[in-house]
């Protein structure tokens, strides 16, 4: 059954699901697939350039969908955020930077404005530069992240930020996410890790099948993969991915690695273009060991609205 929540009055949507912008991952096919199923998509350019950009939003045909941004990234190349403008994005999502120089254009041009923090101060900030809707991501989140756990962070950002609607993110892979979210205060779940593993998805087989076999246990957050590619994120940044031997060689021994870098960073390069996956890295949120298959992304969206509705109305039976 549907939700009615502040996120689907927000963002006119059927469902309160919106893909996370994973970056290279989230193309126009899988965003598109996302909306078409009554959730939000954002396209995840990451670190790519402007044709990739108009690729990706002539990937998603007429369907009504956003684009996310890496912002401190963004910063240093502006023309991604030109090249979204020219295609009418519904919806700009901006994470790690600030936001307040890109969130009046961002609205002139019709896009609701998401910003994703990592604490209850990152969220005020966000409220303050004109935000439409927060979102408040956990640690177990794939990819890049912070230090805080989704279940205390949520209802915190929700009583700091209200009436702006919240959107929950991290460790997030079926309904009772949605549901556990919902009674927290959200509005509504920011979901990667799940579609990362979806049909639609320009994961790579390979990572697809990695995720399918994985438990959150594998997981780790750490800056080694960053190093090894040369991105100066900043430091209170780590990004979770699944541990391998790359993982197992060099975190714990950072300053070696980038003592290394002239030797590593060709060999990391050389087993990512080949898919080696013993080395090359694959985000993936703590929520991995929900994931048992790679269907289309319009299967997931069902799925997490029926979950979601079974266990709340399991949830109602608990009142004496």
């Amino acid at each position: 059954m549907p939700f009615a929540t502040s996120v689907t009055r927000a963002l006119g949507l059927e469902h309160p699901i919106v893909l996370a912008p994973m970056g290279a991952a989230a193309g126009g096919a899988l965003a598109a697939a996302v909306t078409g199923a009554g959730g939000l998509g954002l396209i995840g350019c990451g670190y790519l350039g402007a044709d990739w950009i108009h690729g990706a939003f002539r990937d998603a045909g007429n369907a009504r969908v956003g684009i996310g941004y890496i912002t401190w990234w963004l910063e240093q190349h502006p023309e991604q955020f030109e090249a979204a403008l020219t295609h009418k994005p519904a919806a700009m999502m901006f994470s790690f930077g600030d936001p307040t120089p890109w969130i009046p254009r961002a609205k002139a041009a019709g896009a609701t404005v998401l910003c994703q923090v990592q604490s209850v101060a990152d969220a005020r900030a966000a409220a303050r530069a004109g935000a439409d809707l927060i979102v408040a991501q956990g640690s177990e989140a794939g990819g890049h992240g912070a230090r805080r756990g989704t279940l205390g962070l949520v209802p915190a950002v929700v009583d700091a930020v209200g009436p702006l609607p919240v959107l929950a993110a991290g460790g997030i892979a079926d309904g009772r996410g949605l549901a556990a979210a919902l009674l927290l205060g959200a509005g509504g779940v920011l979901v990667g890790t799940r579609f990362l593993a979806s049909a639609e998805s320009l994961a790579s087989a390979g990572q697809k099948e990695k995720l399918i076999g994985a438990s959150g246990d594998e997981t780790r957050r750490t800056t080694i993969f960053d190093r090894v590619r040369g991105i100066a994120w900043p430091s209170r940044f780590t990004g979770r991915a699944l541990v391998n031997d790359f993982t197992r060689r060099w975190h714990g021994r950072e300053a070696v690695l980038d003592a290394a870098t002239d030797s590593e960073a060709p060999r990391y390069k050389a087993s990512s273009e080949a898919g080696d996956l013993d080395t090359a890295l694959t985000w993936s949120g703590e929520g991995v060991d929900l994931i048992r298959d790679a269907p289309a992304a319009a299967e997931l969206v069902a799925r997490l609205v029926r979950e979601a509705d079974a266990a709340l109305s399991a949830a109602a039976t608990l009142r004496p």
